[in-house]
């Protein structure tokens, strides 16, 4: 079995340098749902099985790589969701904001909308679910969201072509089992 997970296309965003704690949430937001750049189309395209999570940036990916097609979306590959790690109208380095808002997901903060134990459930789950369905496939997910699901697909038994710690736009790591 094999799997190609693609990290989705360059987002069309520039971040503030500098927010407040509702800012650093509206730009999370305003990320979510902002359009990708233009990105070369995929090269083997008679894939059947293509995953996609509910997040625009993921679709409109999938789309540019392999045409108009019946992804199948769901919400168990979305990227782990991210907001201000406190209330304050303070504004303050954007990444610090990611920083404290990773480190607070690492601790299971329910600041977060999300818990690292949460996120590695859903990545269980649907590593059961194609397990289950034993048929090659891509996945177009997100970039954070890929270490947690790689590492859940390596405990049950998938070899990967190649780690990183930053897996970039558009990039393609394949898993096989």
């Amino acid at each position: 079995m094999k799997v190609t997970i693609i990290r989705h296309g360059k987002v069309k965003h520039i971040w503030k340098k500098f927010c407040s704690a509702d800012e650093f949430d509206e730009e999370c937001r305003i990320y979510d749902i902002a359009p990708i750049e233009e990105m070369a189309s995929a090269t083997i395209r008679d894939v059947s099985n293509i995953y996609i999570s509910t997040l625009d940036r993921s679709y409109q990916t999938a789309k540019k790589m392999y045409g108009e097609g019946g992804f199948c979306r769901t919400e168990l590959i979305n990227e782990v969701p991210l907001k201000s790690a406190f209330d304050t109208k303070l504004k303050l380095p954007t990444w610090f904001w990611n920083i404290l808002g990773r480190l607070q997901w690492m601790v299971n903060s329910k600041r977060q909308p999300e818990s690292r134990l949460q996120t590695i459930k859903r990545a269980e789950r649907f590593t059961q679910d194609i397990i289950g369905k034993n048929e090659d496939c891509v996945l177009v997910t997100h970039g954070f969201f890929m270490h947690t699901l790689i590492s859940v697909m390596k405990r049950r038994g998938f070899n990967c072509d190649k780690t990183s710690a930053h897996y970039k736009n558009g990039e393609a790591i394949i898993m096989t089992l």
